[in-house]
């Protein structure tokens, strides 16, 4: 049989990425401060659109108990756009990265301060004041001086050469080194140096401590990181005492200067969601109102531009009253997803809530999205830079997905996190004549049913930025 060639009319499903779409499914990966800087801009260009400024009762959707039965249950349709090229290309994790973890392990388990912190200056605002004070720099210093702020890393350090800088302005390298070695001098000290060694040579320095001595320690820096003493003191040529107050005074400058503001942020990191125990031993989870913006659309507004408006500016009118409307419909759509998915996350690791971090379960993006009836990637971008307070401390959301480690027990199922909790607290208890080997905590380990190799021991105690046996034992030998 032959098929003639022809017109045929097809109904299909296909998702249209509109600008409005775009925007809601940016808002579930925004943190409550992008999201609030996106309001801002919002209110500014959108005359339609209103922020309520008076105080409002808490509503239903603002709190959930995990007694209740209809929490995980969908108030309405959720904001979920997955998308088929994402879900191919590995756009989301199914468990939180061990090694890109953004909070450190000692973070992790510190205070969880839970307050709203004030602003605090970055460093680029206390440099550029300290600057801005030095009364013997010339204009011509000050511009190169703002070039240097600009050219910092993370670390503090300069990210470029010199020279590059010095041809970005326009003078000699020679005048670059010269302011250079001024703001050197800035707070923290330490800043705009080339290499580690200039970096704390510039510490010591300003403490009037850089001697001869401890020149020599700081030529051979790659001896003191792999703990190799007993060499660097006979070079240094010192005595026991003197060795070690150096390199206890070594360990106590700062390698990264410039992460004393991120440091100083970690602390203003605001909780999105609360987890609270009610006296009947039941779990609460609100949403914490302070990181929502309250907008609504001014109806009275609309209706009197619509009427005295000419015809050649309604399609704008119509458009910025739509753009409006939607955004309003997206933050709370994006409330409701967080509170959902922050529930059955709470649901699942409650054991944590009431024992610690070796009470955590194993838990994927997977097992929440299957629970909730969202898309994995939905999970994902609204668990992305939000923040939980509980018992235990503040936690980014994305911290209480850990993958399965084997068990002895068929019954019993150990989360990759509480097992490095349980070598982390199994090193700290160490003393000097015995140091635990690798293969000492896979024993240890195996005794409480959990069953591990040990270069995955290996791994997690250097994600937990723990040395090898060889090296904590000096460190001990050292300290003593």
């Amino acid at each position: 049989m032959v098929t003639l060639p022809g017109l045929h009319l097809r109904q299909t499903h296909n998702l249209a990425m509109t600008p409005q779409l775009r925007l809601a499914i940016r808002l579930l990966q925004m943190t409550s401060a992008e999201m609030e800087a996106l309001v801002e801009e919002e209110l500014e260009r959108n005359p339609f659109l209103v922020r309520e400024e008076t105080e409002t009762p808490v509503t239903p959707t603002d709190s959930v108990s995990l007694s209740s039965n209809e929490a995980a249950a969908p108030e309405e349709t959720s904001l979920d756009i997955s998308f088929a090229e994402e879900a191919a290309s590995g756009g989301f994790d199914d468990t939180y990265s061990e090694e890109g973890s953004p909070q450190d392990w000692r973070q992790r388990y510190g205070d969880g301060d839970q307050d709203i912190a004030a602003h605090m200056p970055t460093l680029s605002e206390r440099l550029d004041e300290q600057l801005r004070l030095t009364p013997l720099f010339t204009e011509q210093q000050r511009v190169i001086g703002c070039a240097l702020i600009e050219h910092l890393d993370a670390a503090g350090r300069l990210d470029c050469s010199l020279g590059t800088i010095a041809e970005e302005i326009g003078v000699s390298a020679a005048t670059v080194e010269n302011v250079r070695q001024s703001m050197m001098l800035f707070e923290p000290v330490g800043l705009f140096a080339c290499s580690l060694r200039e970096c704390l040579a510039a510490q010591l320095r300003s403490r009037n401590r850089l001697d001869p001595a401890m020149s020599i320690l700081l030529d051979h820096l790659d001896k003191v990181a792999c703990k190799d003493y007993r060499s660097l003191q006979q070079l240094c040529g010192v005595d026991e005492a003197d060795f070690a107050e150096m390199i206890s005074e070594l360990h106590h400058l700062d390698p990264k200067p410039g992460f004393e503001a991120l440091a100083a942020n970690t602390s203003s990191r605001i909780a999105d969601v609360f987890v609270q125990q009610a006296p009947d031993g039941q779990w609460s989870v609100r949403i914490n109102e302070d990181t929502l913006p309250r907008l609504y659309l001014d109806q009275a507004l609309l209706e009197k531009t619509r009427k005295s408006s000419p015809t050649s500016d309604r399609p704008f009118i119509q458009n910025q009253a739509h753009h409006a409307s939607w955004l309003v419909r997206s933050i709370e759509q994006r409330t409701k997803t967080l509170l959902r998915v922050s529930l059955e996350i709470i649901k699942h690791q409650s054991d944590f809530l009431s024992s610690g971090a070796s009470f955590m379960r194993p838990l994927t993006m997977k097992t929440v999205a299957t629970e909730t009836g969202l898309h994995e990637s939905t999970i994902s971008r609204i668990t992305t830079g939000k923040y939980i307070a509980t018992p235990q401390g503040l936690f980014e959301l994305k911290y209480f997905f850990t993958r399965k480690i084997s068990s002895l027990h068929i019954s019993k199922e150990h989360s990759a996190e509480a097992v490095r909790y349980k070598i982390q607290k199994m090193i700290s208890q160490e003393t000097g004549t015995h140091i635990l080997s690798d293969e000492e905590i896979v024993q240890n380990l195996r005794k409480e049913g959990i069953d591990i190799a040990r270069r995955t021991v290996a791994k997690y105690r250097d994600a937990l930025h723990i040395g090898n046996s060889v090296q904590r034992k000096r460190e001990k030998a050292a300290s003593a």
